[in-house]
């Protein structure tokens, strides 16, 4: 078994309150897990109106399908105007790790 963790730090345009920002987020959020089945939560930044850390897990029996998983969901919120990807970090649990 393959687990995948992949974090997306996004900057969020003219938001000015975090109202505005979880009605950005939450779409981004919600088609991510329709398109992808895989887990997804903001998981930073909650405090903050225009940036938001985003987490993403995906699990499967090949690591080469994690991959491919994890880089979709990175180019589907690369690819979003109304945000600015700024950093994305991956992290991963394999067999070999105990």
């Amino acid at each position: 078994m393959y687990v995948g963790a992949l974090e997306l730090d996004i900057l969020l345009g003219d938001i000015r309150s975090l109202k505005e920002k979880r009605s950005a987020v939450r779409p981004v959020i919600a088609e991510l897990r329709r398109r992808f089945e895989v887990t997804v939560a903001e998981a930073g930044h909650l405090d903050k109106h225009r940036r938001s850390l985003i987490g993403v897990a995906a699990v499967a029996a090949d690591a080469g399908h994690v991959r491919e998983v994890l880089d979709a969901c990175e180019r589907l919120v690369a690819g979003r105007p109304e945000l600015d990807l700024i950093s994305a970090r991956r992290r991963w649990l394999g067999p070999e790790d105990d």
